[in-house]
């Protein structure tokens, strides 16, 4: 199930991805942050996922449950439109290892691709992308959180 070259990504769907969520493999969301907010990094008392390309609006509006969660943006809306998060290796190495179980997922699973392709190249060797992203979570419904809203008071 693991690449035979360290360039080769591996997809799995999203009911592959449930179970190995439930055996102890972490999950990053990479979607996308607004430059502008400086705490990019959330972890939540779900497992762990980091996400691409998804704003952190849409992380609160919901993410897949997990029993650990980072949401690390892969791209970042800027005023100049989207860019490469330029810290997303540094950020993803200082809560994860290369060795550990990760599952990468996103909005629609594109995204993720590339995320997932990126860590490959910098050694990690236990990384999956999720196809079909959160989209595809939902659509099989499987449990999701959604953080609540604060009102603009």
């Amino acid at each position: 199930m693991f690449p035979s070259k360290p360039e080769e990504v591996v997809t799995v769907d999203v009911s592959q991805a449930k179970a190995l969520l439930q055996s102890d493999h972490q999950y990053l969301d990479v979607r996308c942050a607004l430059l502008s907010h400086h705490h990019y990094v959330q972890v939540t008392k779900f497992k762990l996922l980091i996400s691409t390309c998804r704003t952190e609006e849409e992380f609160r509006r919901g993410h897949c449950l997990a029993p650990k969660i980072l949401n690390v943006p892969y791209m970042l809306n800027t005023p100049q439109g989207r860019v490469k998060n330029p810290k997303f290796l540094d950020q993803v190495s200082s809560l994860l290892s290369p060795t550990d179980d990760i599952l990468v997922g996103c909005q629609s699973g594109a995204r993720s691709f590339n995320a997932t392709s990126e860590l490959v190249a910098a050694g990690y060797k236990k990384v999956r992308n999720v196809g079909g992203g959160y989209l595809a979570w939902v659509d099989q419904n499987f449990p999701i959180n959604k953080e609540q809203q604060q009102s603009a008071n």
